[in-house]
């Protein structure tokens, strides 16, 4: 007998609350916006519609402002963002997801319908919400 495995979908385990920053502020202001929401990654949006979306994370702001002995005042978030960053659809499997953050890396994927960000994904959910809903 042959058992179809389970299939889990990003959308199943994303979580839909993320938040945004423009290109323009500063490192400071990301920081405020970080500490605010409780998150250490932020999303940056799109300056016009034919840019493409950006990504910050504190590890970001350690390396090229903290470690450089940079004013966070002075350095702005498109200066060190991540863009483009990798997305994904909620329909994906969660298996090749995890494998596309393991292939590159990544600490945090938008999730995309069409043109807009509906979550964020990270290997925590892959993993905690992923597998659990398997076993």
């Amino acid at each position: 007998m042959n058992v179809k495995p389970k299939i889990i979908r990003v959308r199943d385990v994303m979580k839909p609350e993320f938040t945004t920053v423009d290109g323009i502020a500063t490192i400071g202001e990301a920081l405020k916006t970080m500490k605010t929401a409780r998150t250490s990654v932020l999303i940056v949006n799109k300056r016009h519609e034919d840019d493409e979306f950006g990504l910050i994370t504190s590890a970001d702001i350690a390396r090229h402002v903290l470690a450089k002995n940079r004013a966070p005042e002075r350095v702005n978030v498109y200066e060190i963002m991540t863009v483009p960053v990798i997305s994904v659809r909620p329909e994906m499997d969660i298996r090749y997801c995890s494998r596309l953050f393991a292939t590159y890396n990544l600490v945090r994927a938008p999730v995309m319908e069409g043109e807009t960000i509906i979550g964020m994904v990270s290997p925590n959910s892959l993993v905690l919400d992923g597998l659990y809903k398997i076993c």
